[in-house]
């Protein structure tokens, strides 16, 4: 038998043996390639706010949220124990929690019409006061019966610039009920809970610097 019978095949045994291997390939090589990609779930930015609220004469500018590596994370938060922290599976916030946090503290205090100046930290910001916060706690937790309840624990510090002097400091946190276990209810309760969260410090700061105008005293 000469060696071009042996290595002769038929096309359609050769297209299915290549359609196989490359099937395999695609298991085996790339873990994770026919998984569905995880769903994406955005928060907001809180839109009312008490007509009582002082409008100030300030600019302010809001630094990137301190968080630890686990919660310094796009992915979704869970506690089933005291000790541990975990993740839902293929389900991911838009960004990370602490940059879509610094995002929602921009809009709810533009938002709220009290203020005339607001923005991330940069040079193109002549800040008058910095609003540093530390994110504690953003997960839901599963620590009995039933649906989880969402916590969310934000330290907020203001800052007088150019000096770098804080003018008073505060810790924000609310618990909030799930209705139910599914996702979608789950991420709902932290839009309330953060949501309450972001009005209170915004009303917080714009009451913690006195009356007179900061510009006026440089």
């Amino acid at each position: 038998m000469t060696l071009s019978k042996v290595l002769k095949i038929h096309p359609l045994a050769l297209s299915l043996i290549l359609t196989g291997f490359l099937t395999a390939c695609a298991g085996n090589l790339l873990p994770g390639a026919s998984n569905d990609p995880p769903s994406l779930y955005v928060l907001t930015p809180k839109t009312t706010f008490p007509d009582a609220l002082p409008k100030v004469d300030w600019q302010l500018t809001i630094p990137l949220p301190v968080a630890d590596a686990a919660l310094n994370t796009a992915r979704i938060t869970l506690r089933q124990n005291p000790i541990s922290l975990e993740y839902y599976a293929r389900a991911n916030w838009v960004d990370t929690a602490p940059q879509m946090i610094q995002t929602l503290l921009v809009e709810s205090f533009e938002n709220s019409g009290k203020i005339i100046g607001v923005g991330r930290q940069s040079v193109t910001l002549r800040a008058d006061y910095s609003l540093l916060t530390d994110l504690r706690e953003f997960q839901a937790e599963y620590l009995g019966n039933g649906p989880p309840r969402v916590r969310v624990r934000l330290n907020a510090k203001l800052v007088k610039m150019p000096q770098r002097t804080i003018l008073a400091t505060e810790t924000f946190e609310f618990l909030e009920p799930a209705a139910s276990s599914d996702l979608e209810a789950v991420v709902s309760a932290f839009d309330v809970a953060l949501g309450k969260t972001l009005k209170r410090i915004v009303g917080w700061t714009l009451k913690s610097v006195p009356p007179e105008s900061p510009r006026a005293r440089r």
